[in-house]
């Protein structure tokens, strides 16, 4: 089955260069209108240019495609605000967003400022929480959307000296979960990707033999999957160097104490069980956890708790 966008409008933020570009450029090839959003920065955020964003335009339509330029700051709600406007004067519609605007300001967290911990997660997690705040009603009202997120490995394993990017990075994870409940009803679908690419985010990170082969080219085929029409929901893929994997959540089954035996001490003692991998799940939603635990306490209070 060939996965086609034609008719489809797409707004892709920080996609004048790395892994925005290449995800405008595949979207476009596959029948979508692109919107190429790029403050035209520089790695840590500061400048603005309109040259890279309009580039890709120019490559996108040079192929036969449509596109415009939009050179707003994702972390600037009134101007995500706008670009959404003129998308929707242009083109009547929005059915896909890829939150892909980043920024660095590695640190390690001992000399880290309170300033470049919040610009990190003011570009990352509330851009992305503006651009799909922006289009959210729009996509309720047309019951289409596909949202994709950004996170990363050092969100959910950690990374030395990225701290704030880590957060932020977690905190997408967090909101697609939410999205993905709230959105369910009216066919917006809403997934994470984690991309391992050589681009100039990281270009101080992989070796130089390692640079090519992970070319960001190979991952965007991902993101035309998690923007299709047949796209699933919630799922954090993780892509890199023609590569892909699913990352996801476990909860072990855990251990119930009495309220008579609950200690420290006795976590302790039971810790090798609590850990236990045997009879884990993931989660759907945050209440079944809840649940859970309830029906195990109703078992070690031999109660009837109507679970």
């Amino acid at each position: 089955m060939t996965i086609r966008l034609d008719g489809q409008v797409a707004i892709v933020t920080g996609a004048g260069q790395g892994l925005g570009r290449c995800h405008a450029l595949a979207l476009a090839a596959r029948g979508a209108k692109v919107v190429v959003n790029d403050l035209g920065g520089s790695r840590d955020g500061a400048g603005h240019s309109s040259e890279a964003a309009e580039s890709v335009v120019a490559e996108i339509v040079a192929a036969g495609g449509e596109a415009m330029a939009n050179g707003a700051n994702v972390a600037d709600l009134q101007r995500v605000e706008e670009m959404v406007g003129q998308t929707m004067d242009k083109w009547g519609r929005v059915d896909i967003l890829v939150n892909n605007a980043g920024i660095l300001r590695d640190k390690s967290f001992a000399k880290m400022t309170p300033e470049e911990f919040r610009m990190v997660v003011d570009v990352h997690l509330i851009g992305s929480f503006n651009c799909t705040k922006a289009v959210w009603e729009i996509m309720r009202e047309q019951h289409y959307g596909r949202v994709v997120f950004t996170t990363s490995s050092s969100g959910l394993y950690g990374n030395f000296g990225q701290a704030n990017y880590g957060a932020a990075k977690m905190g997408v994870i967090g909101l697609m979960n939410t999205l993905h409940l709230e959105g369910m009803k009216y066919n917006i679908r809403v997934n994470s990707l984690a991309p391992a690419a050589g681009t100039r985010m990281t270009k101080d990170i992989f070796p130089k033999e390692l640079f090519e082969v992970f070319a960001p080219e190979a991952v965007s085929p991902g993101i035309v999957f998690l923007c299709g029409p047949d796209a699933p929901s919630r799922v954090t893929l993780a892509a890199g160097a023609g590569s892909f994997a699913v990352a996801r959540i476990y909860e072990t089954e855990g251990v119930n104490f009495s309220p008579a035996d609950n200690t420290p001490e006795a976590i302790a003692d039971a810790w090798q069980t609590i850990c236990s991998a045997e009879k884990q799940q993931e989660l759907q939603a945050g209440g079944e956890q809840s649940m859970k635990f309830g029906k195990q306490a109703a078992v070690t209070l031999g109660i009837d708790l109507d679970l």
